[in-house]
């Protein structure tokens, strides 16, 4: 407030000096005489408004901001938040583990005002006792912003904690919900924009292109999602370090919950969203039913299947692209002026399904939505059937084709590539969890884009990635877990897990790596806990590589394996029946790391690409040649043979394996 203030005493010193600038001019610039003529007028009466009028512009203006961010809303520093994270989580850790019923069915009316910008949720909810244990008391979790009308439920209950600032509360019930036994919860909710706060407030109901999930609705059980993450904010806190950020991989008191949600397994859900009458909403399922009351458009949806506690309600001003594809309904909805990317949008999520299909199972819906929303947010998130999706990434993207990564094409082919991993099958809430989900969805993007545009195009891709995992891993505040350990760690699921799926593919075959990912999604698909973990997804991985390639299995996924290969020297010659020669020199280093960074260099055995180009179309190189090599030592030499003259040869060229310089890994050659 004390700067925003500054600011507006600096715009009067400057529109000062701006009216000393625009007074009339004589022949030369004089600023003695200007001046003097001001203070002449200011003693005539003419400026001694300027004054008053700036002090009383200033407490309006001051004023106005302290009443929205400290009287219409409650103003926090980022220290204030900071304690109210670490209260949260001394005065409550200690429910961690107190069972709780889960959800089972969700029944939500929700009123989405986005001119006004607010929401009115109200909605039911029937929850069971899963837990084996007789359940006396009920812990909500909800958003402190959360104006709770109403929360109940039809059994004699009582609200004895209602800690508002850290959205806690705690009912007793008067007698016991026993094991297996079921009772319903109702609530009533309302969340609204009121002025602005002090850090730019609430997008997520906004004019045209609101964008809210069921993170507003009530929550059970303590919420390990409040808790401070990094350690020296821990530490302030007089909190201790958190050695994991995910449950250990062998905690086995978490394989009934998943990552996604810990309150709920598969759920029946169903929904009535009311928006203004010029506006679409959507939330997952199929619409049941439209219409206009009383100056409110209705939107009545319903799933047929029961589904993961992860939902969505949006709604705009909303164009619709219609498109089918073997019985499956395809939805694109846009702002009007978008349409740039909507059809590359409309093939991948055709490729994906197709895709899908073939190699792991069925598509359990009927319908794949992609909602645009605006760019406040560079994401896209994957629903049951519906696909809320940023501006920012898709949209108005203008792909060059010969030399861009398509992007609004492959983002699609991830999130589509969700309804299975994700949708169908979901990890435990344990480390390596994200695995099963994100590295999935990579590969299957990876393995959609390749079919559609070539093995060359995934150089580019794999370059791309592979740059992106080794800036991560040097960020890294914590520890650098192996894949099949991470701890949802974006640079490790999504980066790295593209180049080691893309790998193994590479190296034990599409066909055979598709089979085993069709096998575990046979065997956990729909299923409830206890969920699989990565040790159990590996199981299916190792039944399909063969004993000499194994090593590929410790390499990619159970250690940090880096490599420092390099083409030294590289000529060629050519010989009497017309084709050419080509030497390539190569060095080679293996190392692993442990979690914190140290590394120690290890004996070579592995199987590496060597390749050869040539020289191609519009100045670019092809690849002529490529071939597993086994490398045993830290120096070697190939030769290889090759129909066409040569420009270049390396080792690893297509950038698969974890390489921390890949600059070298080509070489340029000429005749001899």
């Amino acid at each position: 407030i004390l700067m925003f203030n500054i600011y507006w005493l600096m715009a009067g010193v400057l529109l000062f000096a701006f009216s000393l600038l625009m007074m009339k001019r004589g022949s030369e610039i004089d600023f003695r005489s200007r001046f003097l003529k001001i203070k002449k007028q200011w003693k005539a009466g003419t400026g001694k408004v300027m004054i008053p009028v700036s002090i009383l512009l200033f407490i309006v203006c001051g004023g106005f901001i302290y009443y929205n961010t400290n009287v219409l809303n409650t103003y926090r520093s980022p220290k204030a938040l900071r304690h109210l994270s670490g209260d949260y989580e001394k005065k409550y850790r200690k429910y961690l583990q107190t069972p709780q019923p889960r959800i089972t069915s969700i029944n939500v009316n929700v009123d989405l005002f986005p001119y006004e910008r607010s929401c009115r949720i109200k909605g039911n909810y029937v929850i069971k006792n899963k837990s084996g244990f007789p359940i006396d008391s009920i812990i909500v979790n909800l958003p402190n912003e959360a104006d709770i009308k109403s929360l109940q439920f039809n059994f004699d209950s009582k609200n004895v904690l209602a800690d508002k600032d850290e959205g806690f509360y705690i009912y007793h019930l008067s007698a016991p919900i026993k094991p297996g036994d079921s009772l319903g919860c109702s609530f009533d909710l309302e969340y609204a924009a009121k002025g602005f706060t002090n850090d730019g407030g609430s997008t997520s109901v906004i004019y045209n292109g609101t964008f809210i999930n069921n993170g507003l609705l009530p929550q059970f059980g303590y919420d390990e999602s409040q808790e401070l993450s990094d350690d020296d904010r821990r530490k302030e806190e007089g909190l201790s370090k958190h050695i994991y950020r995910m449950h250990p991989i062998n905690d086995s008191t978490q394989y009934n919950n998943t990552y996604l949600s810990q309150d709920a397994d598969w759920v029946h859900y169903e929904a009535v969203v009311s928006t203004a009458p010029d506006q679409i909403a959507i939330s997952p399922g199929y619409l049941q039913k439209e219409w206009i009351k009383n100056g409110r458009r209705y939107f009545h949806y319903k799933m047929d299947v029961p589904i993961w506690n992860f939902v969505s309600f949006l709604s705009a001003r909303y164009e619709v692209l219609r498109d089918t594809y073997k019985g499956v309904n395809i939805e694109i909805y846009y702002h009007k002026g978008h349409e740039y990317d909507i059809h590359r949008m409309v093939k991948a999520i055709k490729k994906t399904l197709e895709y899908c299909n073939t190699n792991f199972s069925q598509y359990q819906h009927k319908q794949v939505r992609i909602i645009e929303f605006p760019r406040y947010q560079l994401f896209a998130q994957s629903f049951p059937n519906t696909i809320p999706y940023s501006e920012g990434i898709g949209f108005i993207m203008d792909v060059d084709k010969e030399s861009d990564i398509d992007m609004a094409f492959y983002v699609t082919a991830h999130e589509v590539g969700h309804q299975w991993w994700g949708h169908q099958v979901c990890g435990a809430n344990v480390q390596g969890a994200t695995m099963m989900v994100e590295s999935m969805a990579q590969y299957t993007a990876l393995m959609v884009m390749e079919h559609e545009y070539g093995s060359a195009q995934m150089e580019k891709f794999l370059k791309y990635e592979l740059d992106r995992y080794l800036r991560g891993r040097s960020q890294e505040r914590k520890r650098e877990w192996p894949i099949m350990l991470n701890e949802n760690q974006q640079y490790i699921h999504y980066q790295k897990g593209s180049l080691v799926f893309y790998a193994l593919k590479d190296y034990i075959g599409e066909t055979a790596l598709n089979k085993a990912l069709a096998g575990f999604i046979q065997q956990y698909a729909f299923k409830e806990g206890p969920y699989p973990t990565s040790y159990d997804f590996l199981k299916y991985i190792k039944e399909v590589t063969p004993d000499s390639l194994k090593y590929i299995i410790t390499d990619l996924f159970e250690t940090i394996t880096i490599y420092n290969n390099r083409a030294s020297e590289a000529s060629y010659i050519k010989i009497p029946d017309g084709r050419y020669k080509v030497s390539l020199d190569v060095d080679c280093k293996k190392s692993r790391a442990d979690s914190v960074g140290y590394e120690k260099e290890i004996p070579l055995h592995d199987w590496i690409d060597v390749g050869v180009y040539t020289a191609g179309k519009n100045g670019k190189d092809s690849l002529i040649y490529i071939e597993k090599k086994l490398i045993t030592k830290e120096k070697q030499r190939f030769e290889i043979i090759v129909k066409l003259k040569p420009t270049k040869a390396g080792i690893d060229p297509l950038h698969k394996l974890i390489d921390r310089d890949t600059e070298e890994n080509v070489k340029k050659m000429e005749g001899v």
